[in-house]
């Protein structure tokens, strides 16, 4: 079974601002027998890459699996979105997911990151960015509706604040909650803990208790070479 995809590429020498592009056909092979493929579209992939770092303010293009991922200033996420969905060669229109990665040793800790799949043309792309606790970062709700409840979720889990969103409040979370569960530094216990109170006849919350007693845990191994192992002898008959 061979399938041929067609591709665009930019034409050596016209504007980064008006590219001109051309059709290149990519050969693809799929054998149906060991379930196997390969894709020639490593050019492709470098030359799409190339582009949009001339045409966007991109930091860093990578390209892994198939897939690229640009890494972009956080001033600039909504042109850059609005452009990989509008530009023809683009038209990445469906928002997969908005995710967040905590990195505390980092300035700016948080990354955030959109997943955008054009169908069009069968590829996925993936825009990274990065902002601190502070530092807010401009909602893509105008650009996708679904953005909308994935930064509600980045808010509610990370923190991460998204400047003029139309409705930022938790998602996941009760009401009242504090903190941010998803962080790296907020305790595995938490600060509060919600039970049912027969008295009240209704659910509250109250400061975390960890009521327990000392124990003195013996973490000694019979695998370590140090500890001698006693043998059992049997009695003779």
């Amino acid at each position: 079974m061979v399938e041929h995809l067609v591709y665009t590429e930019r034409v050596s020498g016209s504007s980064p601002l008006l590219p001109k592009y051309k059709k290149v056909s990519i050969l693809v092979a799929f054998k149906i027998k060991n379930k196997s493929y390969k894709v020639t579209n490593n050019k492709v992939q470098l030359n799409f890459g190339n582009t949009l770092v001339e045409m966007l303010p991109v930091y860093t293009v990578t390209s892994s699996k198939g897939e690229l991922t640009l890494n972009v200033p956080s001033s600039h996420i909504v042109p850059i979105l609005r452009f990989l969905r509008d530009h023809t060669n683009c038209q990445f229109k469906t928002l997969i997911d908005i995710c967040a990665v905590d990195y505390p040793e980092r300035e700016a800790r948080f990354e955030v990151v959109y997943n955008l799949l054009s169908i069009r043309y069968n590829t996925r792309i993936r825009v990274k960015t990065s902002v601190n606790e502070i530092t807010p970062i401009e909602s893509c709700a105008s650009v996708f509706k679904a953005g909308n409840w994935y930064e509600r979720e980045a808010w509610d889990l990370y923190g991460v604040f998204f400047s003029n969103h139309p409705d930022l409040r938790r998602i996941l979370t009760d009401y009242g909650f504090e903190g941010h569960p998803l962080r790296k530094d907020f305790p595995l216990s938490g600060y509060v803990e919600v039970r049912y109170d027969e008295i009240k006849k209704r659910v509250i919350c109250e400061p975390t208790e960890l009521a327990q007693e000392f124990r003195n845990f013996d973490f000694s191994s019979p695998w370590n070479s140090d500890i001698k192992q006693e043998v059992l002898q049997l009695p003779n008959k």
